[in-house]
């Protein structure tokens, strides 16, 4: 009997952030330059939440681990870290180019735009309704935040990768309740988190 007619197998859904098939081929610089310059100018209350949007999961160009390891090593970088980003994301796709195109898509849009708004600003910031105004988009900015630090957590969480939620714990306790310097936290965890990677690795591989 013919198996022809038989109905195919469904694979399980996949979410984003478990794994996605991952483009086969890397966008051009174009695509780049429009992928960032979009991300900018949805980007109220920061980019970070829509660049991880479209990076992992619209485009599918990093996995969730993947844009957690790149962001964190932009962490690391001079400069605001969604511009380190955005070099570091477009230089490992299309080379030095590629980082030119993301990191020209990223500011160039709210740069022509916040020069306009500062214009404005300058004639009208006096006005009540405005002041009240950025203060309800402060509140939005802060939980756009919330969340995609969660989104960013799953993956730990998933994988219940116990030694990666203790430091990341402890980092946050020394700089958000004890207050200590960001500098030499970065001077201890870095090295630690190093050292505990290594071991696992070389643990498991035995």
């Amino acid at each position: 009997m013919s198996t022809d007619s038989a109905p195919a197998a469904q694979e399980p859904d996949r979410e984003p952030d478990q794994g996605p098939d991952l483009a086969d081929v890397p966008p051009g610089l174009a695509a780049l330059f429009v992928a960032f310059a979009r991300m900018s100018l949805a980007g109220f209350g920061g980019v970070l939440v829509f660049a991880r949007h479209a990076i992992v999961e619209q485009h599918r160009w990093m996995t969730a681990d993947e844009f957690n390891e790149t962001f964190a090593l932009c962490h690391f970088l001079p400069g605001p870290n969604i511009v380190n980003l955005s070099m570091v994301f477009g230089a490992r796709l299309r080379g030095l180019a590629g980082g030119v195109a993301a990191f020209a898509g990223l500011l160039l849009p709210p740069t022509l735009i916040m020069t306009v708004l500062a214009i404005i600003y300058a004639h009208f910031g006096d006005l009540d309704v405005l002041r009240r105004s950025l203060g309800g988009i402060s509140c939005a900015a802060v939980g756009l935040l919330i969340a995609v630090v969660l989104r960013m957590m799953t993956p730990l969480f998933k994988r219940i990768d116990v030694v990666a939620l203790i430091l990341m714990l402890g980092v946050f306790l020394a700089i958000g309740v004890l207050r200590l310097p960001l500098q030499a936290v970065l001077l201890v965890a870095v090295p630690v988190s190093i050292g505990a990677t290594y071991f696992l690795r070389r643990k498991v591989a035995a």
